[in-house]
């Protein structure tokens, strides 16, 4: 079971993306598809600054393997699942985190697959999701794929942090995500820290530690005559930091009526 280029595709097909950063509809920072800093990956750095394309669907891809992939994975563990019915329980999985609790799986896993088919349409609330669970259903038990490789870019984000709903464009994700799927074989994992590129655009204050010391041996190899003692000492090596906690996104846009509408997206239980 492989997070495939149809696989991406049509949850994609359901969602929406933002390329800087934006405040969800309880007022956390996210930004790409639906991503939060309790990702693992800072998305506070992208407020005011657009992304290009290619990066925020490589944090997203990575984030839907490494959050929810393995989840599904290992919900269905002992069974064979087709690429429909792998992408299905996917986008499922991504929209409501509930995989590992739903009955329908338990049902499908124990042979009720009558039962299963019923109890997919037990997760439609909001009403808004009701279209995204009806495909999602038909995926898994008949194979119908509805994704195009489009998906809806909100281009605007208000002064007040919310997108500018005005601002939605359909826009073909098909080439980004096929060359990012197959550049190396392997989801990209970027890293919570900036690039070095952002260091060198934003730079760090220097320590105050390190700061004063040098200020104290200035004046003091000016008082007393000494060269040597104007050589500030070496600062000591920076410690390595842990890395954040990581946990799913937070929120989840989804295909309305009136276009698409963020929700904020149910936690998967914790181990």
């Amino acid at each position: 079971m492989k997070v495939t280029a149809r696989t991406a595709l049509e949850l994609a097909h359901h969602e929406g993306i933002v390329r800087q950063a934006y405040k969800d509809s309880v007022g956390v920072w996210t930004w790409s598809v639906g991503i939060t800093s309790a990702s693992g990956h800072s998305v506070e750095r992208y407020i005011g600054k657009p992304q290009p394309l290619q990066k925020c669907l490589e944090v997203w891809l990575w984030a839907l393997e490494e959050k929810y992939a393995k989840t599904v994975r290992r919900v269905f563990s002992g069974h064979n699942l087709t690429e429909a019915q792998f992408a299905a329980a996917l986008s499922f999985h991504y929209n409501t985190g509930g995989i590992a609790r739903a009955s329908w799986v338990k049902k499908w896993k124990a042979g009720d697959i009558a039962g299963a088919r019923a109890s997919f349409m037990a997760w439609k609330k909001p009403k808004e999701i009701i279209p995204r669970r009806r495909a999602e259903r038909d995926l898994f038990f008949d194979g119908v794929w509805t994704g195009d490789g489009k998906m809806t870019e909100y281009t605007r984000v208000r002064s007040n942090g919310q997108p500018d709903w005005g601002s939605a464009k359909r826009i073909d994700v098909r080439s980004a995500v096929k060359s990012i799927l197959s550049g190396s074989g392997a989801t990209p994992q970027p890293q919570p820290a900036p690039s070095e590129e952002e260091d060198a655009a934003d730079p760090k204050p220097a320590r105050p530690a390190a700061f004063l010391a040098a200020i104290v041996t200035a004046v003091t190899a000016w008082w007393s005559g000494d060269d040597k003692a104007a050589e500030p000492p070496p600062e000591p090596p920076v410690a390595e930091q842990e890395q954040p906690a990581t946990e799913p996104p937070a929120c989840v846009c989804v295909k309305t009526p009136d276009g698409f509408t963020i929700f904020p997206q149910p936690r998967p239980e914790r181990k």
